[in-house]
């Protein structure tokens, strides 16, 4: 026993270290040279130079959002993937993202300001969740075959009209618009509700990682010790979206972090919620800060989406877990 908590703790560790690296590294690697007597001189003096604005104005505040969009997209993929009991679900596995990036395309298409892309995809986010959330409730019952089938159906809905306005757009356009569907991370930070959203379900799961290893093993023997399964679906339905809908808004849809983070995290550190969601996070974070960088620095001065370099990454590493361990939800 000494030994697992031991391990555990080396785990975390390792993975705060691995954080902080890339977020350090991030800062410093890009198309333009960082000289840090500059970044001394500003701290010191506050004299503003070009490698302080690359620096605070630029890579800080698009790693940072690189960090939160992948925390939210790895936890949220866990609590997919008990909400649902299928190892293949991940946070846009349900339509919440497609919703979001239909509305996106609406503003691009009627010539809106970018600015106007994250009040929409907020818009169509929260469309879809409510959408979702009545088409599967099934007096008052939450079963995962009827959510998944909805949230399918849903997504191919979305699917179908994001086509139909990729078709509508002109060729100036159109450019933007798939840049912004493969994941777009851009120069500014996340804002406070969107760290406060992650904040609250790292906390919330926390506080019910029990049930959740409860509900892992099956609905009868969760009701037969007390627990209110239907609640706590409607629970990690709200979470899961809402951290879905706070990254894509912010990023637009960025594959494979929260698919293939969760299963990775269970095989190193095993299935138990209270150990899994923290690290999903922070192993989600930094799987996404250190694609951020790829992004923009693999063909620099141009930058690649951010969803293409986490597809790169995310297929062959799922294709290994599949070969090797096969891939389930223990329970």
């Amino acid at each position: 026993m000494k030994s697992a908590h031991r391990y555990q703790r080396l785990t975390i560790a390792v993975l705060l270290v691995f954080s902080i690296a890339a977020l350090g590294l991030s800062l410093l690697i890009g198309s333009v040279s960082i000289v840090w007597n500059d970044l001394i001189s500003f701290f010191r003096s506050g004299t503003v130079s070009m490698t302080t604005m690359v620096v605070l104005e630029l890579r800080l505040p698009r790693a940072f959002s690189a960090f939160v969009v992948g925390s939210s997209l790895a936890v949220a993929g866990v609590m997919m993937q008990v909400l649902l009991r299928n190892p293949l679900a991940d946070p846009y596995v349900l339509g919440v993202s497609g919703g979001s990036a239909a509305f996106a395309l609406i503003v691009m298409l009627l010539g809106f300001p970018f600015s106007a892309v994250p009040i929409a995809a907020t818009m169509g986010a929260g469309f879809s969740i409510v959408l979702l959330i009545v088409l599967a409730r099934n007096s008052g019952d939450w079963g995962s075959s009827r959510l998944l089938l909805t949230g399918i159906v849903l997504a191919s809905g979305w699917g179908a009209l994001i086509g139909f306005f990729l078709s509508l757009g002109e060729a100036n356009q159109i450019q933007g618009m798939l840049f912004w569907l493969m994941g777009d991370l851009r120069p500014e930070w996340p804002g406070f509700i969107r760290v406060l959203v992650l904040l609250a379900v790292l906390i919330a799961g926390f506080i019910v990682a029990r049930d959740l290893d409860l509900l892992l093993e099956g609905d009868l023997r969760a009701r037969s010790l007390g627990l209110n399964t239907s609640a706590l679906r409607l629970i990690i339905l709200l979470a899961a979206s809402l951290l879905t809908a706070a990254s894509v808004t912010l990023a637009g849809p960025v594959g494979f972090i929260g698919l293939v983070v969760p299963h990775m995290m269970r095989l190193i550190i095993g299935s138990r919620h209270r150990l899994l969601i923290p690290v999903s996070a922070l192993a989600g974070g930094t799987l996404l800060v250190i694609a951020e960088m790829i992004a923009r620095t693999v063909i620099a001065p141009q930058q690649l989406p951010v969803g293409v370099i986490t597809s790169f990454i995310g297929v062959p590493v799922f294709l290994y877990l599949l070969r090797r361990r096969g891939l389930s939800i223990p329970s």
